[in-house]
């Protein structure tokens, strides 16, 4: 079987799916699919919580492959895609032979904060109601973000126990291929690899064009991951961020969390592919036409509104601090990601300055740029707000938190629309979601067992 192969054989077959499960309908779904394959699950570690992770493991090839969802509990179409994948695998036995692995697919490694967005998982899929029921841990609460780290001034060892979990599927198996699960949330189709894997390119590209969606050829999650091809980036790991801080000025060792599982995976020559899927599409996304804008003008239009959204939720924290009474996660996380707005706009001012901004930006990188703002205004905005609603929900209603949750609700509904009449809230089938993951995984497990490492 060929990466080419495997791609089309797996969109032979699209998933369908009317909403996101919650993670007790989850594990009922996984709890089924082990006992149609006359196996058990796996239970690889305990939650925060106190709840169960659970693995499936298919199949008997020789080679390891692991496969994981729920790494961010915002990010749950991997729970769909594991599924499907779990599903397939148990019920195609020659598909199991041909792509020759013992397979471990972890259906959310992180239940509790996956609970926490329960509340927009059955919809309606609308930018507004998936930002209000919005959730993302703290950067040192990220299973995929709290590997062991040691590099010049920064160190980290606080892994949590999902991560620790993680660490130990992955050493147990030592997998020649890993998946982990990612979406985004507006725009095409994007992936990432931790080598350089020519001849897996144009198969990835590939898949969302089947089915009718676009690529996100604009900007990239972040400046400093090395492109590969359109849509296709080598992961990059925190070393490479605490690099580009110390170049922008800033203090490097403020960043309170580790690495990511890719980098873990590195010492057994794991290949690992990352795919970040949309909920909502957009043309802009795949558009490399010229903009009207320079590329620095962009860039500083991005980095004024990372300021304004920093002041505001600042300014909000900062007043209704001394009342509040709960650290909730929802706390926690607006008390970590509140200050790296601050970061992230100086490191985007740091960008527009530098020569290579000095050229026309295209539509793609116009619409990457301004959506994150919008992104980053509803989730964070979302976030802080649900945890002036838990104070409010526990009768700690003081008037300055009263104030405070009314003012920022004010604004929070001028950017929820703002947001929703410049892009499209039309949600894509969480089916074909599902689809290109699941085609993405199978060509690029294929190519990992073919191709040597570079």
């Amino acid at each position: 079987m060929t990466p080419a192969r495997a791609g089309q054989e797996a969109l032979q077959r699209i998933p369908e799916f009317a909403a996101i499960p919650s993670v007790d309908e989850l594990n009922r779904d996984f709890a089924e699919i082990a006992e149609s394959a006359g196996t058990a699950l796996r239970r690889i570690g305990t939650s925060r919580l106190g709840e169960p992770l659970w693995a499936l493991t298919v199949g008997d090839g020789p080679a390891q492959a692991v496969v994981f969802g729920g790494v961010h509990p915002n990010e749950p179409i991997g729970a769909l895609t594991a599924t499907h994948l779990a599903r397939t695998l148990v019920d195609d036995a020659d598909l199991r032979e041909r792509l020759g692995y013992t397979w471990h697919v972890v259906p959310c490694i992180d239940p509790d904060g996956a609970r926490l967005n329960e509340g927009w998982f059955a919809g309606p899929y609308t930018r507004g109601h998936y930002a209000r029921h919005f959730y993302r841990p703290a950067p040192d609460e990220q299973v995929e973000w709290t590997f062991p780290f040691s590099y010049k001034r920064a160190y980290f060892d606080r892994m949590i126990p999902e991560t620790v979990a993680l660490m130990r599927l992955i050493d147990d198996t030592k997998p020649a291929f890993m998946c982990s699960l990612h979406n985004g949330e507006h725009g095409g189709i994007y992936y990432y690899v931790s080598r350089e894997t020519p001849g897996l390119y144009e198969h990835l590209q590939a898949i969302p064009d089947s089915l009718g969606l676009p690529l996100d050829t604009g900007e990239p999650e972040v400046p400093y991951v090395p492109r590969l091809a359109d849509a296709i980036f080598r992961t990059s790991g925190s070393e490479a961020e605490y690099d580009f801080a110390e170049a922008a000025g800033l203090d490097p060792a403020e960043r309170d969390a580790g690495t990511a599982s890719w980098a873990y995976a590195e010492k057994y020559d794991t290949l690992t592919l990352v795919t970040e899927v949309p909920y909502w599409s957009h043309p802009d996304a795949n558009d490399v036409s010229l903009a009207d804008e320079m590329y620095a003008d962009v860039l500083k239009m991005r980095a004024e509104g990372l300021d304004e959204l920093a002041t505001v939720l600042q300014d909000t924290l900062r007043a209704a601090e001394p009342d509040l009474s709960v650290a909730s996660p929802f706390l926690r996380a607006s008390r970590a990601f509140i200050p790296a707005f601050v970061r992230g706009a100086q490191q985007e001012h740091y960008r527009a300055g530098q020569p290579e901004a000095a050229r026309p930006a295209t539509k793609a990188e116009r619409f990457g740029c301004l959506d994150l703002v919008h992104m980053f205004r509803l989730r964070y905005g979302g976030m802080l707000l649900r945890a002036l609603d838990g104070e409010l929900a526990i009768g700690n209603g003081t008037p300055v938190i009263r104030e405070q949750h009314a003012a920022l609700s004010s604004i929070y509904d001028a950017w929820v629309s703002e947001a929703e009449a410049e892009t499209s809230s039309e949600p894509i089938p969480l089916g074909k979601l599902a689809a290109v993951q699941y085609a993405a995984i199978l060509a690029t497990s294929v190519y990992a067992t073919t191709s040597s490492p570079s």
